[in-house]
């Protein structure tokens, strides 16, 4: 081996113990192909001629959503750059104003069949994490992204943030515990419902799953729906949550029982749930769960999955600052719900190469990091259009994109800043002994169901 091949060192091994080199070109191909190959695309019978195909769309889709350019036409001409490089046979338009009008009529069916594969491919792939302490769980969360000051994102998006703020999406996440990595999402303007987004991705998730959240996830129909769904929840609950204990509907009713049952639907079933007190010194933690049975989910079990919970919240300041996605650059409302579309299905694919990368290490996903993952990317996207070689595969290089191993001598908690939120934690759900009055109109309830 020559000593130039020595010091770029690229590549895989042959047998024998030389290396092949490996361009960043055929990098940065090789790493996305091999979840979104040809074959996916043919699901969609296309025209003679046509420009911006499905494939195209989504290469141009992900790799802006890499890039480092501070607008998007310049976003598009930087990657543009870059696929003439990686497909010379490639002759898609140059104009960004183009691809955005094909992406526009694609971006329905193009992103929800990359989300679908996505999901096959976790469930496919992600071998012993795709549960952790026994349950396939998801962190269900939302947050806010802002938008540009324009009268068509005002009069559609609304604020719904802090006064004199802009106009704003919400984006609800479904965040798959296991891997560290989205599992579904759902945009909408800033005033949307973060409940009624979970309620809609239900039918998506596996059979018999765990859905844990905090205090802004509550309410009977919500409840009763995810129970109709056949999927488990983990709840935070606080004041604003009115709970019923001795009503007798449940026939293994315990201490830990207790019922969601306003006034105002007393003409259906209540909601049977366990109540799970987590103690931290002096402050307690109230959570609900339809999981009744003890020996499937104990306390041990429940308080350290909602601490994993916290993970969905890292997911949103990976795309937020890491990816440089706080904020959307487009004038108008669809234009901005596309962007945000791509920003998060391009995090979910770097994230699952990453994932997968460490899976086969045989290192736990959840330590790949964001940010060293996008400046590997960033960089083979750089490198591509040079002759230059790459210190072995994408897949390899992003192996090595985790967080640091030091230990921690201080606290991670941030300095008193005059931005930082101070939220002040729920206070406790209000607990009502039910009455003769409740009990006999629950007995005549369950006695009229059990009849039917």
């Amino acid at each position: 081996m020559s000593r130039q091949t020595r010091r770029r060192g690229g590549g895989k091994r042959r047998a024998g113990g030389r290396r092949t080199r490996t361009s960043y070109r055929a990098a940065l191909v090789g790493a996305i192909r091999e979840w979104f190959p040809a074959q996916f695309f043919g699901q969609w019978k296309l025209r003679r001629g046509l420009q911006w195909t499905p494939q195209r769309i989504l290469w141009v889709a992900v790799l802006m959503a890499w890039s480092a350019e501070q607008t998007l036409t310049s976003r598009f001409t930087a990657v543009a750059d870059v696929l003439q490089t990686l497909f010379p046979r490639w002759r898609p338009g140059r104009s960004y104003t183009g691809w955005y009008e094909a992406q526009a009529r694609w971006i329905g069916p193009l992103s929800r069949s990359v989300a679908k594969r996505l999901r096959q491919l976790m469930q496919e792939r992600s071998g012993p994490y795709w549960q952790r302490h026994g349950w396939c769980a998801f962190a269900a969360d939302g947050s806010r992204v802002e938008c540009p000051r324009t009268e068509a994102n005002e009069e559609e998006l609304k604020c719904a943030g802090k006064k004199k703020t802009t106009p704003q999406l919400f984006l609800t996440t479904l965040w798959h515990m296991g891997t560290g990595l989205p599992w579904d999402f759902r945009i909408g303007p800033g005033t949307a419902s973060e409940r009624r987004h979970l309620e809609d991705m239900l039918a998506d998730l596996p059979r018999r799953s765990l859905v844990v959240a905090d205090a802004g996830f509550w309410g009977f129909d919500f409840y009763s729906r995810i129970n109709a769904a056949g999927q488990h929840f983990l709840m935070r609950v606080g004041s604003n949550v009115h709970l019923l204990k001795g009503l007798g509907y449940y026939e293994f009713e315990d201490g830990s029982t207790v019922y969601l049952w306003p006034g105002e639907r007393r003409s259906e079933a209540p909601v049977v749930l366990r109540l799970i007190v987590l103690r931290r010194g002096e402050q307690a933690m109230y959570l609900v769960t339809n999981v009744l049975d003890e020996a499937a989910l104990s306390e041990r079990t429940a308080a350290l999955l909602y601490e994993m919970r916290w993970g969905v919240e890292v997911f949103f300041r990976s795309t937020k600052q890491t990816l440089q996605k706080r904020k959307m650059l487009s004038h108008t409302p669809e234009a901005a719900k596309c962007e945000l579309t791509w920003a998060v299905l391009g995090i979910w694919l770097l994230g699952w190469m990453s994932a997968v990368a460490l899976i086969e290490a045989g290192r736990d996903p959840l330590r790949w990091s964001a940010a060293r993952a996008r400046e590997r990317v960033r960089e083979a996207m750089r490198r591509c259009l040079s002759r230059r070689h790459c210190p072995g595969t994408l897949s390899e290089q992003l192996a090595g994109a985790v967080q640091d191993d030091y230990q921690r001598r201080g606290s991670k908690k941030a300095r008193d800043w005059p931005h930082k939120k101070k939220e002040k934690p729920p206070d406790p759900p209000r607990i009502a002994v039910a009455d003769a009055q409740q009990k006999l109109a629950a007995n005549k309830l369950k006695s009229e169901m059990l009849a039917a």
